[in-house]
């Protein structure tokens, strides 16, 4: 096993989310509901986008990327969680959490860079209406998503590469519900400040970065909205960008909160809760967001299920 070279550590037990026997299966119940809400949501979503010709724009496409980051990035870490409400040791191998961890980094960073690729696509929209079509054509949208998938393998190498130089020596309880980045280090016989300041540094690169880009974007889209006259006009450009801004504010908001921190400042047990956020509420209010506050999605909810009264 390739885990022999640096660890003598082959397997891992994930501690869950709680040590509490009585609130095991309430909380299996109810992120087992989260998760039939995200995957339905989500693959929903996917569907309208894929059979509802109107949707066929650059706003849709990266919202059909959207979910499908989301629906399986909640399937990297949900059904792994679950087990652990429900089995007394929740045992996993050495290259199963790599794997996971593998996983986990690429759809964050993933999803951090599809976000800031679809402010770019509202600021076209709002600044540049005439040549949207020209600039957001399939071409750029291709590479802006290449771009996005190839940031996600980037971050995802650096940092389950930064873990597997590390040596686990006898310890294998992972305080965690899934294998993630802190805890992993926490539970290394040899991490080091060197390794800590890497995760940093990544992360600000992963949340940075793509943050940067949202606020110019929207620097650019404000100043535009200044300059629309009618009242009725602002109010449509603020209302195509609303659903985008919660969506932010959710994953980064709650990202940044937990990677950002000192462990110090915020404790394991607490970053538990937190990480909940961004890797089970995000995933599934995502598309509840850019459902119920869209006109275009709501239309073609109506055509698709008229279609099937139809049939």
């Amino acid at each position: 096993m390739a885990a022999d070279n640096t660890s003598s550590v082959t397997e891992f037990i994930l501690a869950g989310l709680t040590n509490h026997p009585e609130l095991q299966i309430p909380l299996f119940f109810l992120f087992l509901g989260f998760y039939v809400v995200t995957v339905l949501g989500n693959l929903g979503l996917i569907t309208l986008i894929g059979l509802n010709s109107h949707l066929h724009i650059p706003m849709y496409f990266f919202l059909f990327n959207l979910s499908f980051i989301d629906f399986s990035f909640s399937t990297a870490i949900i059904p792994k969680m679950l087990m652990s409400f429900i089995s007394k040791n929740n045992i996993i191998s050495y290259i199963g959490c790599m794997t996971q961890l593998f996983f986990f980094c690429f759809f964050v960073f993933s999803e951090s860079f599809i976000l800031s690729a679809m402010a770019y696509d509202r600021y076209v929209a709002i600044c540049k209406p005439l040549l949207y079509m020209i600039t957001m054509s399939p071409q750029v949208c291709l590479l802006l998503l290449l771009g996005v998938y190839g940031m996600g393998v980037l971050g995802a190498v650096a940092h389950t590469g930064n873990i597997e130089f590390l040596t686990f020596c006898a310890g294998n309880l992972v305080n965690h519900y899934m294998c993630d980045i802190l805890p992993l280090l926490e539970l290394s016989c040899n991490s080091s400040y060197v390794n800590v300041l890497i995760v940093f540094i990544i992360v600000t690169v992963g949340i940075g970065v793509p943050t940067v880009a949202i606020f110019i974007s929207y620097g650019y889209i404000l100043a535009s909205i200044f300059h629309i006259s009618s009242t009725e006009g602002k109010s449509k450009a603020f209302s195509t960008c609303s659903s985008h801004i919660i969506a932010v504010s959710l994953f980064f908001g709650s990202g940044a909160f937990m990677y950002l921190k000192p462990p110090s400042i915020l404790p394991l047990d607490e970053g538990k809760v937190s990480s909940l956020f961004y890797t089970i509420v995000v995933p599934m209010f995502n598309p509840l967001i850019y459902s119920l506050r869209n006109k275009d999605v709501k239309f073609a909810v109506k055509k698709t299920l008229g279609r099937i009264t139809f049939s």
